[in-house]
């Protein structure tokens, strides 16, 4: 009678695996996607960062939008490398870095939202400290610059607290020994819309900060993008709730698929180990 010894164990077929190619290549191809996407943001950041001037980029380079993107898509890159090649190449090591990764920017993120939310007082000092060091780089960076006239368009604002703020710009202050012609101005992104307009008239904003604010209301916002903001976050929590789940979505199933391969391989090394040891002592 063929068969194991009465009371054995069988040992394993060989070609069994504990790996799942399923797990395998959807943690592949998952990271496959974010791999391209990240070449491409860094392709765009670059080209948009040598397109500009050195020294203009380099005079705002914490807002500087190409940077961003750059610096994000390089991280991108990093992480999603080693989930690509942990998973094709069922590489422990690169797979707990890449899962490791994705917990570190989802914790951050966490934190970051539930900060913004119990300090809200700071954040809204931090904001408005960013949006002042944006208008006074407002002419010296071109993405910055179509940047801040696309918001002020959007949330139908000017300035961060008021429209008076584009004094602290160089070009816009109202100083008497300032030679711009810009001098005492607004950009025109602070206009209000004309529907008979056919072509933009960019020097409507000129010598408005000397207006009273009733006479400025009459051709520009006069509120500024600040309580814009807020108020737009007050209104669209439940659009900002769906962005931050499906950015945090795929953050959790990249750990989860991640930590399921690690954990098949894992099982798959003490199976190769208990095959060679039955080899060497088939009563083993």
């Amino acid at each position: 009678m063929e068969g194991p010894e009465a009371g054995g164990t069988a040992p394993p077929e060989d070609d069994f695996s504990f790996v799942s190619p399923i797990v395998k290549f959807v943690l592949f191809f998952f990271n496959m996607l974010f791999w391209v996407i990240s070449m491409v943001m860094v392709a765009v950041g670059v080209y948009a960062w040598l397109l500009k001037h050195a020294e203009a980029t380099m005079a705002c380079l914490v807002v500087d939008p190409a940077i961003l993107l750059t610096v994000v898509g390089v991280l991108t890159f990093l992480i999603t490398f080693c989930g690509c090649i942990g998973s094709l190449r069922e590489n422990i090591v690169l797979l707990q870095a890449f899962s490791v990764c994705l917990a570190i920017i989802f914790l951050l993120q966490l934190v970051a939202g539930v900060l913004g939310f119990v300090f809200s007082d700071k954040a809204r000092g931090k904001v408005s400290e960013i949006i002042n060091g944006a208008i006074m780089h407002y002419r010296d960076d071109l993405d910055l610059q179509n940047l801040i006239d696309f918001g002020q368009k959007e949330f139908s604002c000017c300035g961060g607290v008021s429209y008076k703020d584009w004094s602290q710009n160089m070009y816009f202050n109202c100083t008497m020994d300032n030679p711009s012609r810009e001098r005492c101005s607004v950009p025109f992104s602070c206009c209000l819309p004309d529907d008979d307009e056919v072509v933009i008239n960019t020097m409507c904003g000129r010598g408005i900060q000397a207006m009273g604010y009733v006479e400025a209301s009459a051709v520009i916002y006069t509120h500024g993008c600040i309580d814009s903001l807020v108020n737009w976050i007050n209104s669209n929590l439940f659009l900002l709730g769906g962005i931050a789940l499906g950015l945090a979505a795929p953050q959790l199933v990249g750990i989860l698929l991640a930590q399921i391969l690690i954990n098949q391989i894992r099982d798959q090394i003490k199976l190769q180990l208990y095959n060679q040891q039955h080899r060497a002592d088939p009563s083993y």
